[in-house]
């Protein structure tokens, strides 16, 4: 039987989740320009998708060597075999990737940029922390993907891990995965391209079991229990992840457009 309480939260979040499936900007990638745009917006995603998924580590698993187990089993063994998943995968020529590097192979094989990712990346490398970095864009981030960093790094400052389980399970990297299958199989056929972006999609299809999903649920119901404050504020973070995704999609539809206007005014 269902908890209600997820119940709840999946209706509250129904028209946020209908209005990403349905998102104009999957008509828009139907070029290599426009793909290329997308993932190097998409690309911080990614990223960011391990901030939530280290932290939830941290949180609900032993990290320090002085080892203690976690009073969440369910919630432990779903996070590290996803993070063995995420971080430890192997990329199409049987070598150690994470989905992380096999993106930028995509964007690589694509001709898409990769130096805006890699600042991010080298400032967190030379210590800086991450929202420092966000809050002074230190690493010359967009404006459409560093609005969608600050809106996940608010729910992970606020530190509380019901929050960030809820963000996890509900707004997650593979809430379409599919669509985006479609359309990268779609140009593939037409150019010969996209053979490492066709591969990253489908080693998340692959590894994203039938499993995960009920196990994050779960985790989600462990961590809130009977308090009704924690499933609000679960239902408002479920919410807020969504929202920052649609705000997300509609900002690189933007720029997707831009490009197009630029292009026709160009041919003519």
């Amino acid at each position: 039987m269902k908890n209600y309480h997820i119940t709840g939260i999946e209706n509250q979040i129904a028209s946020l989740r209908a209005a990403l499936l349905q998102h104009p900007i999957y008509a828009q990638l139907n070029s290599l320009e426009a793909l290329k745009i997308f993932m190097e917006h998409h690309v911080f995603a990614v990223w960011d998708f391990m901030s939530i998924l280290k932290t939830l580590q941290i949180h609900l698993t032993s990290t320090s060597a002085a080892w203690i187990p976690s009073p969440y089993p369910n919630a432990r063994k779903l996070i590290n075999e996803i993070v063995v998943a995420e971080e430890s995968d192997v990329d199409s020529n049987g070598q150690p990737a994470s989905h992380y590097e096999l993106y930028l192979q995509a964007m690589k094989e694509c001709g898409a940029d990769v130096q805006p990712v890699h600042r991010l990346v080298s400032k967190l490398r030379l210590g800086f922390q991450a929202q420092e970095v966000l809050r002074f864009n230190s690493a010359e981030i967009n404006k459409v993907a560093l609005r969608f960093l600050k809106a996940n790094q608010a729910i992970l400052k606020r530190n509380k891990t019901h929050e960030i389980a809820a963000a996890f399970t509900f707004g997650r990297e593979d809430l379409i995965p599919d669509l985006f299958t479609q359309i990268v199989h779609e140009l593939h056929a037409k150019t010969g391209k996209f053979n490492a972006f066709v591969y990253y999609l489908n080693r998340h299809i692959e590894l994203d079991g039938d499993e995960h999903g009920p196990m994050a649920l779960q985790m989600l119901i462990d961590l809130c229990g009977h308090d009704e404050d924690k499933w609000q504020e679960a239902t408002a973070a479920s919410l807020e992840a969504l929202q920052a995704r649609l705000e997300f999609w509609d900002g690189i539809l933007a720029n997707i457009k831009e490009l197009v206007a630029v292009d026709s005014l160009t041919a003519h």
